[in-house]
């Protein structure tokens, strides 16, 4: 049966500030891990949950995210001509993966206000949200597991994780009522509280399915600090006709922390045939050896 979910927005106009000096020049959604940008894997992520109509909300010099995900003549052109099948056969596959579609936020006014310009292009109609800093390894499924709780409960469902005290204030954090394994009702949520003011453990992470209703309450909410319209205020509003939080963990790497993008190069890494067995050995000749050295 077809999902109700038939369109995706990805926001991807940040300037990418927490990885300075790198995203001066490039976007950080195209930070590689291992061989592929950053956000090529949550277009696979929503395609593998069977969303292939998907809207990119882009700023200024975001330009290669569009160039990625279109057709390189040239390139392609060289690899056939030098006999690179596979290599060929990838490249297409990139541009040919889904329907992908473009605006621009005009200026940054936060992520709620990055998620209202897709409403002409999602229309009246249930959609995802995944953000481009936020990676999932293929086996957590937790966007196949959100559509699937939207279809049961026919409400907003958001991702949530469980996180340590410490971290909460780096998240908006729930106030749950249990429904279904793994599945709670949100009864409040609170934007970066103190661990003393947290409601609970569970974190909002970049993975959303949002009723059309967040266009209308994104309209309600007023702008905070530096004018930006936050995306946990509308979600806030939104309780009024039920909100769900879908709970999984592990598998979930912020590429827009130093840390998380190098544990995420390395265990995406270690998950591929290719490469997993000799990076392995690599690392347990490192670890035995107390570390990098710098000698060889």
């Amino acid at each position: 049966m077809t999902s109700p979910v038939a369109k995706a927005v990805i926001p991807a106009a940040g300037l990418g500030t927490r990885f300075l000096p790198a995203t001066k020049a490039q976007p950080k959604e195209m930070l590689p891990l291992v061989d592929k940008p950053a956000i090529q894997y949550v277009v696979e992520e929503a395609v593998r949950a069977g969303i292939r109509d998907i809207l990119i909300i882009t700023g200024r010099n975001k330009r290669s995210l569009e160039d990625h995900f279109d057709r390189s003549f040239e390139l392609e052109f060289y690899l056939e001509k030098a006999g690179k099948h596979d290599e060929l056969k990838e490249v297409r596959a990139i541009a040919e993966m889904a329907d992908i579609h473009y605006i621009r936020q005009g200026e940054p006014k936060g992520l709620g206000h990055a998620v209202s310009v897709a409403r002409d292009h999602v229309g009246d109609a249930p959609f995802a949200v995944l953000l481009g800093d936020d990676i999932m390894a293929e086996r957590v499924h937790a966007l196949e597991d959100m559509l699937a709780a939207y279809e049961r409960l026919g409400r907003s469902v958001i991702a949530l994780k469980p996180v340590q005290p410490a971290e909460v204030g780096s998240y908006g954090c729930v106030r749950p009522e249990a429904v279904e394994p793994r599945v709670v009702k949100v009864l409040d949520i609170v934007e970066k509280p103190s661990p003393e003011e947290a409601p609970s453990n569970l974190a909002v992470i970049g993975r959303y399915v949002f009723t059309p209703s967040i266009f209308g309450a994104l309209e309600r909410v007023q702008p905070g600090r530096g004018g930006e319209i936050q995306l946990t205020d509308a979600i806030g509003l939104l309780l009024e006709e039920g909100v769900y939080g879908q709970i999984f963990e592990g598998g979930r790497y912020d590429t827009g922390n130093k840390l998380d993008y190098l544990r995420a190069t390395v265990e995406l890494a270690l998950e591929r045939p290719d490469l997993g067995p000799e990076l392995r050995r690599f690392l347990d000749d490192l670890l035995g050896r107390g570390g990098g050295t710098g000698e060889s």
